[in-house]
């Protein structure tokens, strides 16, 4: 370890590791927001997240981009098989019904299709049993790195 407190990698073109599960484990703005994944496998995911006073718009409900972030998550731990690194080529979110601060949300997001390397995924955010809003992501699997020249 440095003295500034980050890590170094030895080996910067190593692999990365893949799948859902290696990715959640780095991406720091889900585990930041409270996103939990309950469970997840190749085309499906289930996260949770109880919405903060921090996610609150001026109108005094959740601010889309905190929905938008959540739905999306959701959408990469479903597009993410291992031995594959998948990324979002867009996605759009219709929002139902406004939440509030303390509502707990779950997402559940399942694998439409998957052509080669592209995928449409669809993401439905509950409160309950009520939709509150319906994500659909397009997914692009990210061909494999090619070693790098010495």
């Amino acid at each position: 370890m440095e003295e500034s407190g980050q890590q170094t990698t030895e080996n910067t073109n190593a692999e990365p590791e893949t799948g859902a599960a290696a990715m959640f484990a780095n991406d720091r703005a889900s585990q930041h927001l409270g996103i939990t994944v309950d469970d997840h496998g190749p085309g499906w995911a289930q996260c949770s997240m109880t919405i903060t006073e921090i996610m609150a718009n001026g109108h005094l409900i959740t601010h889309g981009g905190y929905l938008f972030l959540f739905a999306d998550t959701t959408f990469a731990m479903a597009c993410n098989y291992p031995g594959s690194i998948t990324v979002a080529s867009g996605g759009d979110i219709d929002f139902l019904k406004p939440t509030y601060v303390g509502d707990e949300l779950v997402a559940r997001g399942k694998e439409i299709v998957k052509q080669g390397r592209s995928g449409i995924y669809d993401i439905e955010v509950t409160r309950g049993d009520e939709i509150v809003a319906t994500y659909r992501g397009r997914s692009r699997t990210l061909p494999a790195r090619k070693p790098a020249a010495t």
